[in-house]
């Protein structure tokens, strides 16, 4: 009898040691859609004066619904030159299944969460000219600052990454296109993954594709871009998410209006729908050379 008592305590803690040391998958397939998407890159130009970026989303398809809106504001320390970026998922609301509960190990099936930080500093290399494009330098941290990681909304580790745009754009006369602009983007990617008894980076290769066309006060752009980490643990793990997004914008003035679909292609189980409205803030650009 005694015996018996003592395997069942041996099981009982051994139990308890493998469910302690589950590991949790810090991938786009496994969290919400805010948690690690792909990095969105610009047209390869820095302002000249500060501007505030406000969108809403929705996030479908795949079993997770997400509403969330996003906050970002670039200011220009010098203008056209260098810009300091600051955004944040402000808050999310998410109802997700039954069998997306159970996948990646949740404790419910909807509530709400706030997103990471991030702060961006972007640095213009070369100036576009006739024979070359423009060169742009990003440095991005995220913090460890979301919420509901228990739900697999945000991961509770910060992580980092450099990308380098490049941009060149043709210009038309007599044409219904106006000028047609190409951009590459293509950097390194690392955030950490806790696993049991030690922290791990997940390193990555960056890197997109993007074409806009311009007539006048309207632009389409449409966007292939992705990462790739070295992390395989399961067939379907899914640190190496492509998306493909098309983008309209409208020129209201001084204030750009757009509206966006994002499709996930591979390892990023969302489609996504989102309005947005960019908006000058002129009062607010710093003016450090005391230009007028």
């Amino acid at each position: 009898m005694k015996m018996k008592s003592l395997y069942f305590l041996i099981s009982v803690f051994c139990v308890h040691i493998l469910h302690s040391q589950t590991l949790i998958h810090h991938t786009t397939n496994y969290f919400g859609p805010n948690a690690n998407p792909v990095p969105e890159f610009t047209d390869a130009l820095i302002p000249e004066s500060t501007i505030l970026t406000l969108t809403g989303d929705y996030y479908f398809g795949h079993g997770d619904r997400t509403l969330s809106n996003n906050m970002k504001v670039e200011i220009p320390l010098i203008p056209e030159k260098v810009s300091v970026k600051v955004w944040k998922t402000l808050v999310e609301y998410y109802y997700v299944k039954d069998e997306i509960v159970s996948r990646r190990s949740m404790q419910k099936n909807s509530g709400f969460a706030t997103g990471d930080f991030y702060i961006q500093t972007r640095i213009k290399i070369l100036s576009e000219k006739i024979n070359r494009p423009a060169f742009v330098l990003n440095s991005t941290l995220k913090t460890a600052s979301g919420s509901d990681f228990k739900n697999r909304r945000f991961f509770n580790t910060a992580g980092y990454y450099f990308d380098f745009e490049l941009g060149k754009s043709l210009m038309f006369s007599n044409s219904f296109i106006d000028e047609i602009r190409l951009v590459s983007d293509i950097g390194f990617f690392s955030w950490d993954v806790q696993t049991p008894n030690l922290n791990v980076q997940d390193d990555a290769i960056v890197y997109g594709l993007k074409l806009i066309l311009k007539h006048k006060s309207i632009s389409l752009e449409n966007t292939f871009s992705g990462y790739k980490g070295w992390i395989r643990r399961v067939e379907d793990y899914g640190n190496r998410p492509i998306v493909f997004s098309s983008k309209l914008n409208f020129n209201v003035r001084k204030t750009l209006w757009f509206v966006q679909f994002q499709y996930g292609i591979k390892y990023f189980p969302y489609e996504q729908i989102r309005l947005g409205v960019q908006i000058p803030l002129e009062n607010f650009t710093p003016n450090f050379f005391g230009k007028n």
